[in-house]
Parts: structure tokens; C-alpha cells; sequence
């Protein structure tokens, strides 16, 4: 293998192997770059986080390399040897199943590594589901909050659910199918059925869908419906001035006030949720 090849783009040829990043189909194979077939073409070994998924680009594209596995089940045991092979001169390239590596998958922790010992380390862009699903759902785009999945935590998890209900800008989460309807409950939960949003299925693929309009209505879609596919789930941040109309520290006052006049938590929540048309989860939560 001649590295020379691979880094014709470059000005100059670093001293070890480089670790090449590559961005692979969402969904449709013909999303894959000539670029990065270039790339997982001449490379000395392909990691990736399921073999099976990367042969499918490999067969189609008539690609022959070596293909070893690298997900977060055995990463910790693979990155060393991935290293050497860096150190020895030897390119790899880095896939994930979908869209691009490292995002919600343990190559940033093989990339981490690389860097902190100075290994050339090169991005081949490709699809991402997150940006694909945002730019197709016409909310705000100019600033974004990616949060990946949500924790299964429970004080975690309504940490963040309750950082989403306040946000101004659109808000991005990866869920799985079977999560999905729960996910929407929490959210409604917290945002209120109104609230705009939309769900992506199956992007780029031939059933592809992106139910939008509100949290209520999207929960309705998918009342017995059994979920397939992979999801993308895109939020839009609140109106800055109804952010302004939530005062958090009145909000507070008032809920200790009605708890030392003897009403319980939920009780005192569900009261203020009433009086201020807000969540009762996010009053609840400030207590």
C-alpha cells in the first residue's frame, strides 16, 4: 500500500500512518463519495462498528480490505493495536454503520488517542443524519443543540428534558425505535403537546418519513403503530419572549410558599403548572 496515493491532497507526507474518518451512507449506498471509496479502497485495514453493515458498502462497490471490528463492546481492547499500526506507518480507516464516525459511537475515543500522539488524522465528510433531518424540517438552524440519546438515568435524563423545554434553539436526538413513543411522552411531559417538532424515519431510505407538525399530533401518528428504523427527533426551541415570561426564581418562591402552607409537592406543581401554563414536570423539577 503506497500512502502517497492517499495523500496526494496533502502538501506534505506526515511521518506515520493516518487515521482517515470516513462518512458513510445513512441509508442509500449511492450517498458514498467517490472520495471515500478512494480512501477505504487503499487503506491498510477498515475499523468499523459492525462488519456485517460495512460489507454491504464493501460488496456493492466491489471494495476488497481487511475489515476488523471496532464498537463499544471491545474498543478499549482494540485501540492499542490500532495505534500501533498508526505508529508503524499503516493508514486505517475509521466507519461507523451510519453517517459519520464518532458521533454516538466510540471512535472518538480512538481519535482522542491518535491526536494526544500527534497521528495525522484526516475527515472524509459524508452524510449525517442529525444535519439531514434538521435542514429537511425547516425549524431554525443557524444555531442547534445536538444531545445524541438521551441518558437512561432518570435524574440525568429529566435534567436535560428540562434544559430542552427552556431552550431557544432547535434541539437534535438520535432515539431507537422502541424508545421512541416514551421519548415523545417525556417531551410532552415537559414541552407541552404543542410544542413543534419532528420525527425522521428512515432517512435517505426508500420508506423514508418525517412526521412533523406538534408533539401531540406526532404521538397520535404513531398510537399503534409499531416503530421501525432509525430516528432522528428534531425540537424547536421556545419563542424568546416566552422564555422572558418565565421567571424561575418567582416560580420557586410560589412553590415553597404553597408547600409551608401545608399542600404537597404535587399537588402545589399541578397548581402553579395551572396558574402559569407551564409543565407541571418543569415546576416540579425546580422544587
Amino acid at each position: 500500500m503506497n500512502n502517497k496515493l492517499l495523500l496526494s491532497h496533502r502538501n506534505q507526507e506526515p511521518e506515520n500512518g493516518v487515521l482517515y474518518l470516513v462518512g458513510t451512507p445513512i441509508g442509500n449506498l449511492n450517498d458514498l463519495s467517490s472520495r471515500a471509496i478512494n480512501i477505504l479502497e487503499n487503506v491498510f485495514l477498515i475499523a468499523c462498528e459492525d462488519t456485517r453493515q460495512t460489507k454491504k458498502i464493501m460488496t456493492k462497490f466491489g471494495i476488497k480490505k481487511n475489515l476488523i471490528s471496532f464498537n463499544k463492546n471491545n474498543s478499549f481492547k482494540k485501540i492499542p493495536s490500532l495505534i500501533n499500526n498508526l505508529l508503524e506507518g499503516k493508514s486505517i480507516a475509521l466507519v461507523s454503520d451510519a453517517g459519520m464516525p464518532s458521533i454516538c459511537d466510540p471512535g472518538e475515543d480512538l481519535v482522542n488517542k491518535a491526536r494526544s500522539l500527534g497521528i495525522d488524522i484526516i475527515c472524509i465528510p459524508g452524510p449525517c443524519a442529525a444535519i439531514v433531518a434538521l435542514v429537511s424540517s425547516g425549524m431554525p438552524s443557524s444555531k442547534f443543540i445536538f444531545e445524541g440519546f438521551l441518558p437512561r438515568k432518570k435524574s440525568d435524563r429529566n435534567r436535560i428534558l428540562l434544559e430542552i423545554s427552556k431552550n431557544e434553539k432547535t434541539t437534535i436526538l438520535f432515539e431507537s425505535p422502541q424508545r421512541l413513543k416514551k421519548l415523545l411522552r417525556d417531551l410532552k411531559e415537559y414541552c407541552g403537546g404543542e410544542r413543534e417538532i419532528q420525527v425522521s424515519r428512515e432517512l435517505t431510505k426508500k420508506f423514508e418519513e418525517n412526521i412533523g407538525n406538534n408533539i401531540d399530533m406526532v404521538l397520535e401518528f404513531f398510537e399503534g403503530k409499531t416503530i421501525i428504523g432509525e430516528i432522528t427527533v428534531v425540537i424547536k426551541g421556545i419563542n424568546k419572549n416566552k422564555k422572558l415570561d418565565f421567571d424561575e426564581s418567582h416560580i420557586k418562591t410560589e412553590l415553597n410558599a404553597l408547600i409551608d402552607a401545608g399542600l404537597s409537592l404535587p399537588a402545589a406543581s399541578k397548581y402553579l403548572a395551572k396558574k402559569e401554563h407551564l409543565s407541571r414536570k418543569i415546576i416540579y423539577n425546580l422544587y
